[in-house]
């Protein structure tokens, strides 16, 4: 079994190297062929690349040439392109391109690519394009505007299939063919009522097993799952997930279905949120990269730091406060950062678990006595084994057993802090409406900070006679 797993990973490593040329070969060749202006040679790598890998080797061209580019390609290609461009060369590309041309690369993309793009440009440009287009995609878009970008309305897709309960099988499939072209997702039919309520699902499977003569109303499946426009993308995300979904369908208060969230897109939401949070865990704001100007990432990562130090004058504080003790037994100002420091290790591993918890819906506001005292049993157990091994450290290179008791003692105690407030402060947060990603590793970082000073500094104040005998 181990066997099979190590050649596993290896196959998988092999094949993740093996992308990683593709995509430098085809950058390298696309660049090159750029530069000399070689039309052959860029048709033959477009014809030969996939999008995704022309769109990464676009990163790092120039203007001129991301115009050369547009002149060889259909307004096909390009949009292919485009749909597979991080935001950024969307904008470029966008900004070089008339009007004209990005209305004929709009007709072969997806309307909640379009609006994707679209919410990026300035608004003026934003309003020319969408006098120029068909009122029908006008109202579409315009709809699909003012929705929030992180909600279930931001992200879906009104490109479906939707047909009445009353039709039957054969029927069904003549529409399928007629609309199929035109529709981003094809492998879920939506059915509705007379009223135009969503009240079931068929999918291309079930439908081309069925007899011609079946309604679909016999071969549907009526318990749908489906969000409101206004639902979070996080949400979304959750009941996909949760439901082994293929897409989604959003409704209106009326239950009419105005839209899908198809599974692609809610790869991009679960990418998006987890880079998300793990930026927020370290007080970075989610708009910077590594390709930020150094004044960008100034401004984005001041604020928190400068938040933290205003806590760590707390701790600082603290350490004032045993100032006499420090100054009698020197052992001590060595020994208490060890203190501090296992604790603040200890309340992100469970600050960790806690906040996916959260994002993944397994935890809730209430009903969580049992998790906070398993957390503490666990903090208290991992404060043993480290304190222990901490004391016999501590008493060998200072010769005094009391020390490493103090430490012992202390290390326990503040690890099973640590692992309370690691798990009780991103509940709090989020009962409060805060991000718990984002203020949590603060305030911990700052509790365990004060209680393990104060924990350590007292316990040695009172054990001061042993301590310099």
């Amino acid at each position: 079994m181990e066997k099979h797993e190590e050649m596993g990973s290896e196959v998988a490593a092999q094949n993740e190297a093996n992308q990683e040329l593709l995509e430098e070969q085809v950058e390298n060749d696309l660049t090159t062929a750029l530069d000399r202006k070689d039309r052959d040679a860029v048709t033959t790598l477009l014809e030969e690349a996939h999008p995704i890998d022309v769109a990464i080797a676009l990163e790092e061209v120039s203007d001129s040439d991301i115009l050369f580019l547009n002149s060889l390609v259909t307004a096909e290609q390009l949009a292919e392109i485009v749909e597979q461009a991080e935001e950024d060369l969307q904008i470029r590309i966008m900004k070089l391109l008339d009007l004209d041309r990005i209305l004929a690369v709009f007709q072969f993309m997806s309307k909640d690519d379009i609006v994707d793009i679209l919410g990026n440009m300035p608004v003026n440009r934003r309003k020319e394009l969408l006098k120029l287009m068909k009122s029908g995609d006008q109202t579409v878009i315009r709809n699909l505007l003012g929705y929030s970008e992180t909600s279930a309305g931001g992200i879906m897709t009104t490109e479906f299939i939707s047909m009445r309960n009353t039709l039957t099988v054969s029927q069904a499939l003549e529409k399928v063919k007629e609309i199929a072209p035109k529709t981003e997702e094809i492998n879920i039919l939506y059915i509705t009522n007379e009223k135009k309520q969503l009240v079931g699902t068929v999918s291309l499977r079930e439908l081309l097993v069925a007899q011609n003569y079946d309604t679909l109303q016999d071969i549907m499946e009526d318990n749908v799952i489906s969000v409101e426009p206004e639902t979070d993308q996080e949400d979304v995300a959750r009941l996909v997930s949760k439901y082994d979904l293929h897409a989604i369908p959003v409704v209106n208060k009326r239950m009419g279905i105005i839209g899908i969230i198809t599974v692609d897109d809610i790869i991009d939401v679960i990418e998006e949120e987890n880079t998300e949070d793990m930026l927020k865990l370290g007080g970075v704001n989610k708009e910077e990269d590594v390709d930020s100007s150094a004044l960008e990432s100034v401004h984005m990562r001041l604020p928190w730091l400068l938040v933290n130090l205003v806590t760590a004058f707390l701790a600082s504080a603290t350490v004032f406060m045993f100032e006499d003790t420090i100054s009698q037994v020197v052992a001590l100002a060595a020994s208490m950062p060890i203190v501090a420091g296992m604790g603040g290790n200890a309340a992100t591993q469970t600050l960790a678990v806690v906040i996916r918890g959260i994002a993944i819906g397994d935890i809730k506001l209430h009903g969580n006595e049992k998790r906070i005292l398993k957390s503490i049993f666990v903090g208290f157990m991992n404060g043993m084994v480290c304190g222990i091994l901490a004391a016999f450290v501590v008493s060998y290179m200072y010769g005094n057993p009391y020390l490493g008791v103090i430490i012992l003692v202390a290390m326990v105690a503040n690890m099973m802090i640590a692992a309370f407030v690691g798990f009780v402060i991103p509940v709090v947060l989020k009962a409060c409406h805060a991000d718990p990603a984002v203020a949590s590793s603060i305030f911990i970082t700052t509790f365990t900070d004060v209680c393990g000073f104060f924990i350590f500094l007292g316990l040695a104040k009172i054990s001061l006679p042993y301590l310099i005998r």
